[in-house]
Parts: C-alpha cells; structure tokens; sequence
C-alpha cells in the first residue's frame, strides 16, 4: 500500500515536554502557535520513562502530552525512544552496551551505545515499538514515525564479530574467494577457518585514528559495509514493527552530520518514506557546503526531503557558537528549503534547564520570554511558510548536471595509504560542486546506481573504487552523447580496494583514452603550473602523470620535469566525451573547466551574468516554477537583472527589490 506524504508542509521541531512539568506544557503550546509553528517531534529519547523495567510499561504521561497537542491541532511526529538506552536495560544486559574501536565495552551513558546485533537490545526495541505503535495508531495528529535517532558509530564485540562472519560466509561463500577478495597473501593473513577472522579494531588490522588506517582494506570495507546493514536491519525491525498496525503514515530516520561516515544512506534510503536530514552547518561554513548535502538528500529518492533539525540560534557542541546574525536564521532555513526541503524543523523547540544540550538554542529559550530577536525571527519564518509553504509544497529541483557520491568511495578513499594523508573525500567532492554552485547550475548528487541517462553531465571525483559494471556503464552513458569528468586516482581499484593491473585508471584507461604511469604526491604548500585552454592556473595535491592514447590534451603541466606533458584531456567516445583532470586544479581554473564543459553540453546556468546571490529552481508539475534569490552573506547584492520585471516576491508581495539586504531572500515567482 502506497504510503500517504506530509499533509502540510511542517514548521516544528524536538520538543521534550517529559523534561518539564506538566502545568507548563499548555504555556508552550501557545507559544508555539504565537510562533506559528505547526508541528512538533516528541518521545524521542523517553525509553526510561516509558519502561520503568523490563515489561514494564507506562504511557500515562506520553498519553497526556499526545491529547494536548492533538487538541491544539499540532501535527506531530512520532518518535520511537530508541536511540537512549534505559539504565536498568544496560545493568541486567551489559552486553547490550558496545564494545569500541580499542576494544572496550562501554557502560551505561551517553546515547547511540547499543549493539546492533545483540538479540536483547532488538528484542526490547521491538516490544516498545510494539506497544507504541498499536497505542497511537489511528491519531490522525500523527503525521510520521520517527524511527531511534541519528543512527551512527560502530560496535566490535563479539557478537558483532561472529555476526560478520556470517555475513562473510553470505556475501563470499567460500574462503577461497574472501582470501582473494582481500589479498590476505600480503603479511600472511591467510584465513583457513572462518573463526580466524578478527574484527579490524585498533587491536587488529586496523589501526590509528578510526575510519583512517588499515592493514587490510579488504577487511575493513567489509566491516563498514556490515556495521551499516546491521545498524539497518534494526531499522527494518522497527519499520516492520509499526506496519503490522499503520502501513498508511510515513515512517523514517533522520540522517546528520557532513554527511555520517558510518551508515551508507544511499542504501538504507529506499527503506525511508521520506528522507530527513539534521543540518548544522558550522559559523565559518561556506553556503555551497550545505547547499551540497541539501542536494544529496534530496538525490536520494529524487523528491522533497525533511529538514528534520536545525537550530534557531547558537549549537552547543560546536567549538565556538557564534549568534546567527539578524536574518541569517531565516536565510539559511530558506536555503534548505529552496534546495527541495517540504519542512522547516528545529532542535529545540524548549531549551532545556540542564544536559548537555541546555545551551543549544532553541524556540522558547531560557528567559521563557517572547520578544527576544529570536524568536520574533522565528515567527517570522513561520509567517513565511504558513504563507508560501502550500504553493512550494511538493515542488522538485530539476538538474542536468549530476556529481557523483559513493559511500564505498567515501570509505576508501580515506583508508589509502602510501599517496598523500591529506586525501579528504568530502572536500574533493565540495572543490567540484563549489563552482557549480557559484554558477547557480542545478546539481543532483546521486549514487554510482542511479540512471545517468537523465543527466547531461555526470561528474564523478575521486572515483578510485570501481565496482563491477560501473566502467561498461559510464562507457554507455557516454556512447550516447553524455559528457563525464573524472579526475586523478580514478579507476584504481575494484569493491574489496585490489589495483586494477595493467595500468592506471583500469577499467576507465580506454573510456578516458589515457593511462597513468604514476602520481606526483605535492607537498601540502607545493603548487605546479598548468596551462588550460590559454590560461594558467595550478595544480596542487597529486600530479599525474598522463600517456593519452586517443584523448585530446587540453591543460598541460608548465612545471616539474613532466612539464608539457597532459594535465587534463577531453576523449570523444561515440556521441560524447569523457573529461580527465589528473590534479587538484585551483578554484578558477577548475570554474574554467568546468564551463567549458557545460557549455559543450549545453547546460545554462539559471543566471546569466555572475551574480554573488545563490539561485535555486524549484518547479510543480503543472510548470510553475519558483525561484529562490538568497543573499547568504552580510553585505548587500544587486539582483540578478533577469529577474528585476516579470516577477513577484511571494514573501512580500511585492516586485522584487533590485538590491537584497544581508540576509534577504526573495522567493519569486512569474507574474
């Protein structure tokens, strides 16, 4: 059965009312309305209230706190109280409490600390989502389930252990073929019993930092790969759990972080209603670095996604909390909205009195008062999306151009060793997107196992880990008229990180029409000139160097002693052409680049001239479109004259203004 979406677009957030007393919940809900908030996400982390011991249950309280929520016509979203563990569950089950990458089992605390695999944690999750589930089913207030919270980290005890040798034993199914797939040759790791295999701890194969270092990276991809479906299957147990009694509502997590390194999204995505994302980008963080992972999420089911949390003014854990400046809170709620977000939710709607989070702002902060500038901001968003949030509701970002993100890719990448430490997967993904972005060319971020054919362009940085069937793939993509970059260290290994043989970029060398006979590792302040297209530039962290071989030299080293030999080429294969940049080329040259390739492709920008304001597109079916202006910045900027007649600003009404205030965003829309 089809699943329903939101029934309106959302303005809420976390609100923790098991935190305070019960006299002060009617004072916050009408603060909340005054606000115009529409929704709120509770019971998020309420197993120890709840569950007083194990079998025990009582719902006394959540049943008042849903009543008077339903009452005041709040949507609310529903959460599990899986992601906390109740300090009983941990005493009379230690081994539900993970074992960490040094090897120690952790006690009672903190929170995302359970197992995984332990057949206790699942089953006392499964009987609380039970209960909850067939308690609140029917509430039409509840418009989504909210499944444990920012699921993450991973466990190495020793029931993970014999769990990953049974996924082993699934995914190789002989030893022959694991040995193989991990090269255990090297350094005499040959496993002849599956109880030899150890897991890559900082006491085993892996060591150093964790996600860093590795012996075997065979060995440690796996384990990634695991810990994520395993962190996955108890996701499944709890979706299931609830569609025995509501297979109506929509049902999801909420992804975090930049993005999260431990769980794959791209597969766990088809196992969401929806996708919901926590965004909390730092005071120095530059505008495009959201604005990617807006785009990824988004990407992952190609529609609207959540903006699950946010903050209205300062995050606690960040080392420093500067204040959002005077419309920088509504600017960059905008932001995500504009990048295909159906909901504006925060983390917190109440600031808390004590914890670690008591100085994480929030809607009511902790003067209770309502003429503060924050909340006046607050409510103003909440004007704006009550009053433009069914208009946009729904709408879909349309891209031609896609950048490709691996999460196998992401982890491999960084467990190289022997090229250069300062490989980092996500800022090599943000050098390729910033330019876009400046651009305004609408991107999607998708997976190797999305169809590329609806795209004109597919960039895929740092491809270094190629799958079986990818390189035919790209090949097909590119036969039939696509236009595809790739860059240095492209090809270089399959899914367990084993080189290709017979030269650099493997199953890419005849697509690109080159081969790499070795890379120049640049120290961390070294540059080499390069000559691209008439105009110099610079390379910096890696150099290859590029024997083409039916490719088309298109940027050329003017430094070292492969100087005037291929930095970037341009190969026609079929109706296409597959682009090669064999070194990390600075800002402008990469922008130069980069034009060049949108406009054999024909793609356009959404802004004809440059402009310092982001543009965003969102369209609904019916072709109406609207476009977001957003001056993410503190000084003033000119609009783009494209849009100075013919448009009206939904926001205020109006004709848009030809100069954007710091922080003004219009939403446009055509006359």
């Amino acid at each position: 059965m089809t699943k329903r979406t939101l029934p309106t677009f959302l303005y809420g957030g976390d609100y923790n009312p098991d935190q305070w007393p019960a006299e002060t919940w009617t004072e916050d809900i009408r603060v909340f309305k005054q606000a115009k908030l529409n929704s709120a996400t509770i019971n998020i982390f309420s197993w120890a209230k709840l569950s007083p011991a194990e079998g025990q249950y009582d719902f006394t309280e959540l049943d008042a706190i849903v009543a008077q929520l339903s009452a005041a016509d709040f949507q609310i979203v529903m959460g599990t109280a899986t992601a906390a563990l109740p300090a009983w569950m941990v005493k009379k089950y230690p081994a539900i409490a993970r074992v960490d990458y040094q090897g120690r089992r952790h006690h009672f605390g903190q929170r995302h600390n359970f197992c995984p695999t332990n057949p206790d944690f699942l089953r006392l999750a499964a009987d609380l989502v039970d209960h909850l589930a067939a308690r609140y089913v029917g509430n039409p207030h509840i418009v989504a389930w909210h499944i444990n919270n920012e699921y993450g980290g991973n466990c190495y005890c020793e029931q993970c252990q014999a769990a990953f040798r049974q996924w082993l034993k699934e995914r190789y199914q002989t030893l022959a073929k694991l040995n193989d797939a991990w090269n255990t040759s090297v350094w005499s790791h040959t496993i002849y019993n599956w109880d030899e295999i150890v897991v890559p701890n900082e006491l085993g194969d892996a060591w150093g930092a964790e996600g860093q270092h590795t012996i075997v990276a065979g060995l440690s991809l796996d384990y990634l790969r695991f810990q994520s479906a395993a962190l996955q299957k108890e996701y499944q147990l709890e979706k299931a759990t609830i569609e025995k009694y509501d297979r109506h509502t929509p049902i999801m997590t909420n992804f975090h972080s930049t993005p999260n390194k431990q769980i794959d999204y791209q597969a766990w995505a088809k196992d969401q209603d929806v996708i919901a994302y926590d965004s909390y980008p730092a005071y120095d963080t530059p505008p495009a670095q959201p604005a990617f992972l807006y785009d990824l999420m988004r990407s992952l089911k190609h529609q609207p996604f959540m903006l699950m949390e946010s903050t209205p003014s300062q995050v606690n854990w960040q080392p420093y909390s500067p204040l959002k400046r005077p419309g920088q809170m509504i600017a960059t709620e905008l932001q995500a909205v504009a990048h295909g977000a159906d909901t504006v939710q925060f983390f917190q709607l109440k600031q808390a009195r004590g914890g670690s989070e008591k100085f994480h702002g929030a809607v009511i902060s902790h003067s209770g008062r309502t003429d503060t500038r924050v909340f006046q901001e607050v409510a103003k968003l909440g004007q704006i999306l009550a009053d433009v949030g069914p208009q946009i509701k729904g709408s879909q970002n349309q891209a031609r151009v896609a950048i490709l993100f691996d999460w196998a890719n992401y982890w491999a990448v960084e467990y190289v060793a022997g090229i250069s430490q300062d490989l980092d997967y996500m800022q090599l993904m943000l050098d390729y997107y910033q330019p876009l972005y400046d651009l305004n060319v609408p991107v999607d971020v998708i997976s190797v196992d999305d169809d590329f054919s609806q795209y004109d362009v597919v960039v895929a940085p740092y491809l270094y880990l190629i799958k079986p069937g990818l390189a035919t793939k790209l090949t097909d993509y590119v036969s039939a008229g696509g236009h595809f970059l790739t860059t240095m260290m492209a090809g270089m290994v399959d899914e367990t990180d084993n080189v290709y043989l017979g030269g650099y970029p493997g199953p890419l060398k005849e697509l690109l029409g080159i081969w790499v006979e070795e890379s120049d590792a640049l120290l961390p302040a070294q540059t080499v000139p390069i000559e691209l297209a008439g105009q110099a530039t610079t390379g910096a962290l890696l150099a290859d160097l590029i024997h083409p071989q039916g490719a088309e030299v298109v940027g050329k080293y003017a430094g070292e002693f492969y100087a005037g030999t291929a930095a970037v080429t341009k190969h026609q294969v079929g109706s296409g052409t597959a682009w090669y940049v064999g070194t990390r080329l600075a800002p402008m040259g990469l922008r130069a680049l980069l034009s060049q390739v949108l406009q054999m492709a024909g793609v356009a920008s959404l802004t004809h001239e440059p402009t310092k304001v982001e543009v965003t597109k969102r369209s609904q079916a019916d072709g109406q479109a609207y476009y977001f202006v957003l001056n993410l910045s503190n000084q003033p900027a000119e609009l783009p004259h494209e849009f100075a007649t013919g448009y009206v600003d939904l926001i205020t009404t109006q004709a848009p203004a030809q100069q954007l205030a710091s922080w003004q965003v219009q939403i446009l829309q055509a006359r």
